[in-house]
């Protein structure tokens, strides 16, 4: 966690955000990876996520392994990370669901602002600070990031590309929704709008 940042140099809705953050304890990031059977990859993921953020994030930040009711050794693996890394916590579920474990983690968590990640860390960690910029200022309150947009550089197969484009025009025709790619696991809310 870095803690070098002349607080004289951050912006003055950065200041107090932090200030108060920092007085009450809480890390203003939560990141939450929800993960199912995942124990080959999980410790690779969450060493190369908080290495990352130590080194990138300007603010305290905390990793959340959600372990959506695994049946390997997922629980074993994010109980030992949790135990040597100060910035990483696990939370077992007994039922699946991606969603379930993002509501019940974010419904627990302390952090003003909540993101979370696939596992497979597919998503550059370079877009993380980015994703959650605006929500830390306070600019906006949610943040979805995206595969479709016509800056991205994406790389997998043409049937996957198919399958994907062809869920979100659905999406966007059925639901009307102002957003793409909402299969992207890579996502973040602020606290209390997420509560409401």
């Amino acid at each position: 966690m870095r803690t070098d940042t002349p607080w004289s140099t951050l912006p003055a809705r950065d200041h107090l955000l932090a200030a108060a953050v920092g007085a009450a304890g809480a890390p203003v990031l939560d990141v939450v990876i929800p993960v199912y059977n995942e124990e080959k990859d999980l410790e690779m993921c969450v060493l190369r996520l908080h290495d990352h953020l130590a080194r990138t994030f300007p603010y305290g930040f905390r990793i959340t392994v959600a372990d959506n009711a695994s049946t390997d050794r997922t629980p074993q693996v994010a109980a030992r990370l949790a135990g040597l890394i100060p910035e990483v916590r696990s939370y077992r579920l007994e039922e699946k669901g991606r969603g379930r474990a993002l509501r019940t983690v974010w419904s627990h968590s302390d952090s003003p602002v909540l993101a979370y990640m696939d596992v497979d860390l597919s998503t550059d960690l370079n877009a993380l600070l980015p994703l959650v910029a605006p929500l830390i200022s306070g600019h906006s309150d949610l943040a979805i990031g995206s595969r479709l947009a016509r800056s991205s550089r994406v790389v997998r197969g043409s049937k996957r590309e198919f399958i994907s484009r062809a869920y979100n025009l659905i999406l966007r025709s059925s639901l009307a929704a102002g957003f793409s790619d909402a299969q992207c696991g890579f996502k973040a809310i602020r606290r209390e709008v997420a509560e409401r």
